[in-house]
């Protein structure tokens, strides 16, 4: 028996419209689903996708919101023997991971692990959610010889980016709202961004002034700050 493929199959930010024709190719091709699932009952790249792959079994992958890292290897080591199984059976395994597999994705975890254990497995690029807010809030990334920073802003402080000749990307903010808009105000940049928090999904709400936002906009912030001269 032929053994079967993964693709790590990048969904975009939240607008079903923003599904790539390959994406949506292979999510009909599939013979199996794999949904990242944190534990909070909400499955976002599940609800992009779900016109595409009426009917068909879906895999739940357990991806725990914790830095813990022997919990998440723990946790990526169950979904590659679970899609290495299938695999084995010669099924076609599609991976749905939220904007683009190669940016900030857990599927990347899982990707390397079957990889290692010598199994085909493909990368599907998607709408990375930056791009998406950028457009939605009609404001380039860059432009010129300017250069693009893009930041994790829940994991640690982000002062030392601020002093890069660069613009910049802060992906996941929403916990750190407060903290991050006083760090841009000391650094004499907060009237240079703006947010854009569910970009895509139900609950789209954009900011042009970063400075005018509530305390908590959700996890699925994005803050843009452009600091070359196209400001």
């Amino acid at each position: 028996m032929t053994r079967g493929t993964l693709y790590g199959l990048g969904v975009g930010p939240g607008d079903p419209e923003l599904l790539t024709l390959k994406a949506v190719r292979l999510l009909r091709e599939a013979d199996v689903i794999a949904v990242p699932d944190k534990g909070s009952g909400e499955k976002t790249a599940l609800a992009i996708v779900q016109d595409y792959i009426r009917g068909k079994p879906l895999l739940p992958c357990a991806t725990p919101m914790v830095r813990d890292r022997q919990v998440l290897d723990a946790a990526h080591d169950q979904i590659a023997d679970s899609v290495c199984t299938l695999l084995e059976e010669g099924k076609t395994v599609a991976f749905i991971t939220l904007g683009d597999p190669t940016v900030y994705s857990t599927y990347m975890y899982v990707h390397r692990r079957v990889r290692e254990r010598g199994y085909a497995a493909e990368l599907v690029p998607g709408v990375p959610s930056f791009c998406a807010a950028a457009a939605r809030l009609g404001r380039s990334l860059c432009e010129g010889s300017e250069r693009l920073l893009i930041v994790p802003a829940s994991h640690k402080d982000v002062g030392d980016c601020l002093d890069m000749d660069a613009n910049l990307v802060f992906m996941k903010a929403g916990r750190e709202i407060g903290a991050l808009k006083e760090t841009l105000r000391s650094h004499g940049l907060l009237d240079r961004a703006s947010l854009a928090a569910n970009c895509g999904m139900e609950g789209e709400q954009l900011w042009e002034r970063f400075g005018d936002t509530p305390e908590d906009t959700g996890y699925f912030s994005i803050v843009l700050v452009k600091k070359g001269e196209k400001a």
